[in-house]
């Protein structure tokens, strides 16, 4: 479905006293719905009515109707540039359709990175190999996963164009790195003798080692931990309904994310702690700021949780490690259960929990090591193999 050109229909707007007071003009926009392109009705204001802009068909007000359409009417695909389809169609699409959490980091994507190279081309003049151009000149100062990232913001661009009827091919379907990559860095996270440590260094901030004790031993998102209410627990389990991103309230990272998790006694240890201190409370946020809004969890780290943990010369690894070292533990504990540890962690995945959450420990290698020494030690003759 292709965007069709159009001059747009200026009409009236009344104000309380039934004068008119100012002109718009509607107009159509295609968005998707329901994975398809439809063609959508939309209005603009384009002025308030006085001397100057009296009447729909007075120059003056053709002239603004004129101005507003060519921003929304395309030129040919061939012409249209690269970034102007991102600002006045794939940017709208993506903040209808995305979490706010995720085109945050496409706007970042394509401020830092987007922006500045797709400048020179438009829509049908993009090659492959510009691309290709492009992330081996990336690769010198960027990791595999900003690259990655990068890669598909601009494929996903070039594909919601061919959706739209504007392009017949995505130029990015092919784009390779033609080059070596940084390899990315290891992600910190935090055994249970460190995450022990550290709530021990918090002894004087209750709700701070609820904090940590529900990233390191249940392996909460950040997000979720802030979004968590009383009433989210039960005597021994914690629902996990809902996250906040950029300080929204919203849904979960994932479907998946979803899920009821049994309570241990370390954390329902602080998490009555901090229930008596605020005067047993069954509704309401858990974390809660002076107006009566989730807190933000980058200011507890701020301003209380990480300079006590730095105070007892401790090493700060940040939130998100408590989450990876609570994969980890649960792996190593049950005995290399996997499947344990992407329940705990709600991945659709397990190559997830995998990849990114299961980190290498010198005790997994020694009992590993234990376990082939056994397996290779010569085996007792019995009476039935000797005779």
């Amino acid at each position: 479905m292709v965007q069709r050109v159009q001059r747009g229909h200026v009409f009236p707007v009344k104000n309380t006293t039934g004068k008119i007071a100012s002109w718009h003009v509607r107009y159509r926009l295609i968005e998707m719905k329901d994975g398809k392109p439809v063609r959508v009705l939309k209005s603009h204001k384009l002025c308030d009515r006085d001397d100057k802009f009296f009447s729909a068909s007075c120059k003056a007000v053709q002239d603004k109707c004129d101005a507003f359409m060519r921003g929304i009417n395309p030129t040919s695909a061939k012409d249209m540039p690269v970034h102007e389809f991102w600002e006045q169609t794939y940017l709208p699409f993506i903040q209808q359709n995305k979490k706010a959490s995720t085109v945050r980091g496409y706007v970042q994507i394509w401020n830092q990175h987007l922006i500045q190279h797709f400048a020179p081309y438009s829509l049908q003049d993009y090659k492959t190999h510009f691309g290709s151009q492009f992330l081996l000149g990336l690769s010198k100062s960027q990791g595999l996963r900003t690259l990655n990232h990068v890669r598909s913001l601009a494929s996903g661009i070039f594909s919601h164009a061919i959706n739209l009827g504007l392009l017949e091919q995505n130029p990015w379907h092919d784009v390779k790195i033609l080059g070596k990559v940084k390899a990315p860095k290891a992600t910190g996270w935090y055994t249970l003798e460190e995450a022990e440590n550290i709530i021990s260094a918090l002894v004087d901030h209750v709700e701070c080692q609820l904090v940590m004790a529900l990233a390191c031993f249940l392996g909460l998102r950040p997000g979720e931990i802030a979004a968590l209410k009383w009433d989210d627990f039960d005597d021994d389990c914690v629902h996990i309904r809902r996250a906040i991103a950029g300080g929204l309230v919203g849904t979960t990272k994932t479907p998946e994310s979803v899920a009821t998790l049994p309570l241990i006694d370390r954390v329902s240890l602080f998490l009555n702690l901090w229930r008596q201190k605020k005067g047993n409370p069954s509704e309401g946020w858990v974390f809660e700021n002076e107006r009566g809004n989730p807190c933000n969890l980058k200011d507890m780290v701020l301003r209380t949780i990480r300079p006590a943990v730095q105070a007892k010369k401790l090493e700060w690894k940040g939130l998100y490690a408590g989450r990876r070292g609570a994969g980890t533990a649960i792996i190593g504990l049950t005995g290399g259960n996997y499947a344990a540890a992407q329940e705990l962690l709600r991945h659709k995945h397990m190559t997830t929990t995998l990849q990114f959450y299961k980190k290498q420990t010198q005790e997994a290698l020694s009992d590993g090591m234990k376990a082939l020494n056994a397996a290779l030690q010569p085996k007792e003759l019995t009476a039935d193999s000797e005779g």
